[in-house]
């Protein structure tokens, strides 16, 4: 896995991650994963719905997470 990705969930991240973390994780995996660091003009569209779909993924998940001792974030 890509090590630029970071765990954005707590107690390892002490506060809510921010959108821009959420962003910069999911724009990791679509690198990893296209193989591209940038993408060619024709796949731009592609990759940028990727990594806002990823990202999206990711800020559900992480509000939907139970940490033993903690409680699941509120979606806001």
């Amino acid at each position: 896995m890509c090590r630029s990705i970071k765990t954005l969930r707590p107690p390892v991240l002490p506060e809510e991650a921010t959108q821009e973390e959420i962003r910069a994780a999911a724009l990791q995996y679509v690198r990893k994963v296209s193989g591209f660091r940038a993408p060619a003009a024709h796949n731009q569209e592609v990759f940028d719905r990727a990594v806002e779909v990823i990202a999206e993924a990711t800020a559900d998940l992480l509000t939907g997470l139970e940490v033993r001792g903690m409680t699941a974030r509120k979606a806001g």
